[in-house]
């Protein structure tokens, strides 16, 4: 409808154009006194005509007295005839000075060529309009199976120099661009060229930032295309495009093509969804066949990103295809506080600012938690009329892209207050007087997000690995607010729902996943299968029998009860302790690190 509006809109402005163009040339003088022919007789016969100018079918009449005059002959007829006829008597006629003018070319053009000519044009017009429209739906159809691949701009080159983080991932694909740019170096030695490399990683940490650092370091053509835009509703659509593209890069190799969320297309075939002409296996079968196949002589190396290798087809992580897996974890510390630096460069921050402190709170942050952090922390600067960003906007951006923004508005009755107040006691209580838990840095009864307060506690340093104690005490700590409640109340509250499902989730992968139970042995319980349903697995494979489900039931019961008494215990020792982080929560509702050490002690090592 918008673009029939649009084409009846210019139809109409052109239509009104040309008439504007006809009335301009065809309007008479307005200050011409317009008379009849017979009129002009009489003042012929009266001597008061001085001349006659005649131009086409108009007359143009100047009388002695320096007036203007117009009228209008019949076509094909003289006007001499015409005024004799109507009794000008020929000497009064000789008398006055007759000029006749031919129209112009323009003119005679316009007045009675155009006329004709102008209706062939529109209809002309009109045609070519239709034929451009039904060759552009049939260019359309045509490149239907063209890939949408897009070549890097050269000019926005991003080099692994703007890449924090991810040192050993950057040495890796060193080796690649060295192999693109100096071949014989490798090939002297006997060395083939790495066929694909896999980026493998959790969401936001820089896996498509290290691959325009390839393209920017390479210096060769690069093509970039996500693995949806394969897929169509259409059957070898897009095996089609994969062919398009590959002939693309054949023919500017050595080149680099990376294929972003690969596992769009990528994922196990044979899983039971969608039949033998399922298009993403088509895809998936002509991407293999492209990347080993017959011709293997094409200097092009694959790249690919993606955070579900788990779903990957087997045969694509083979070598030949994805030689080179390079796993690129969740920056360390060092690497938080490099990325930090980046995203800092053009952000105007206060000489207070400590990127450390911030790089030591923000454990298990990707480099996109961290841009957001800095962005949050701009924003929160600005909507306060700061010049510069402060260390104390950095760090509420840290508390708001963890838990979400204040609820200024979720106003707590006097009980509630209270109850908040001894539920977050109870979590930072136990979390600090329990040997295996991170040190507490903060506790608020302020809300934020879902929840009415919260706890924050931190490591020292980053962990890849924890021991049974540590869940144990994670899960004792998790249970404080409840037990606080309970022995200060006499009854909980819904708050505690949040720490009961992580509580849950928690124990159930001690005993199942991470094999921490000594009465059910040292093994896993049930394994997922690959097939997929609407982002969740079909269903659980169960490789043990009822009675060994009824144990582990069991089991998580057993450890939960056992984490409770503890927490419990620890409570009921330190209540005085209890009291004091209550109250002075219901004072200030914000506690910080070193206010609370100075309240109940530092932590013991």
């Amino acid at each position: 409808m918008k673009n029939i509006f649009k084409n009846f809109i210019i139809f109409f402005i052109v239509i009104v154009s040309i008439a504007g163009l006809f009335s301009f040339f065809n309007t008479d003088n307005p200050s011409d006194e317009k008379i009849s022919l017979a009129e002009l007789s009489r003042k012929i016969e009266n001597e008061e005509v001085q001349k006659i100018e005649i131009i086409g079918e108009k007359i143009e009449i100047t009388l002695y007295n320096e007036e203007v005059k117009e009228t209008r002959k019949e076509s094909g007829e003289s006007i001499t005839q015409t005024l004799v006829n109507l009794g000008v008597e020929k000497d009064k006629l000789s008398k006055v000075d007759i000029l006749i003018e031919e129209e112009s070319g323009f003119n005679f053009i316009l007045m009675n060529v155009l006329p004709f000519i102008i209706p062939f044009l529109f209809i002309g017009v009109f045609i070519w309009f239709m034929f451009k429209k039904v060759q552009g739906a049939n260019t359309k159809a045509l490149s239907f199976g063209e890939s949408g691949a897009k070549e890097a701009d050269k000019k926005k080159k991003v080099k692994f120099s703007d890449v924090a983080g991810s040192v050993e991932a950057k040495e890796e694909l060193k080796e690649v661009v060295d192999f693109l740019q100096n071949p014989q170096k490798f090939t002297k030695l006997g060395a083939e060229i790495p066929k694909g490399v896999l980026l493998l990683g959790p969401p936001g940490t820089g896996k498509t930032l290290l691959a325009r650092a390839i393209s920017g370091e390479a210096e060769v053509p690069f093509f970039h295309i996500s693995g949806s835009e394969f897929v169509e509703m259409f059957v070898g659509v897009g095996a089609s495009r994969v062919r398009d593209l590959f002939k693309k890069a054949k023919k500017v190799s050595p080149c680099i093509v990376f294929i972003d969320e690969i596992d769009a297309v990528g994922r196990q075939r044979g899983t039971g969804l969608g039949g033998s002409h399922d298009e993403r296996e088509q895809t998936l079968n002509q991407i293999l066949v492209e990347m080993d196949g017959f011709d293997n002589q094409t200097n092009i190396i694959v790249v690919a990103a993606t955070n579900r290798p788990d779903v990957l087809d087997p045969a694509l992580l083979r070598p030949g295809r994805f030689d080179r897996q390079i796993i690129i974890d969740m920056p360390d510390i060092k690497d938080r506080a490099a990325i930090l630096k980046v995203h800092a460069q053009n952000k105007p921050l206060e000489k207070e600012v400590d990127l450390k402190l911030v790089a030591q709170r923000t454990p298990g942050f990707s480099g996109a938690d961290l841009r957001n952090v800095l962005n949050e922390a701009a924003i929160l600067a600005a909507g306060k009329d700061k010049r510069r960003i402060s260390q104390k906007n950095i760090l509420n951006s840290i508390e708001k892209v963890m838990l979400g923004p204040e609820r200024k508005s979720h106003v707590l009755t006097d009980k509630e207050k209270k109850i908040t107040a001894y539920h977050e006691a109870g979590h930072a209580l136990i979390g600090h007087l329990l040997p295996n838990c991170d040190p507490i840095h903060k506790v608020s009864i302020i809300s934020r997000g879902r929840a009415a307060g919260y706890t924050m506690n931190l490591p020292e340093r980053d962990k890849y690995l924890n021991s049974k104690s540590e869940f144990l005490d994670q899960i004792s700590m998790m249970l404080g607010g409840l037990v606080s409640e309970k022995i200060v109340f006499k009854e909980i509250t819904s708050g505690a729902s949040s720490d009961l499902k992580r509580i849950t989730s928690l124990a159930k992968q001690i005993i199942t996943k991470f094999g921490m139970n000594e009465n059910l042995g040292y093994r896993t319980f049930g394994r997922n299968h690959g097939a997929v349903f609407l982002g969740k697995e079909v269903h659980e494979d169960r490789d043990y029998s009822e009675g060994v489900a009824e144990k582990i039931d069991a089991e998580v019961n057993d450890l939960i009860g056992k984490c409770h008494q503890k927490a419990k215990d620890v409570i009921n020792e330190n209540r005085e302790k209890l009291d004091k982080i209550a109250n002075t929560l219901l004072e200030k509702e914000t506690i910080e690190k070193d206010e609370f050490e100075k309240l109940i002690g530092k932590k013991k090592a």
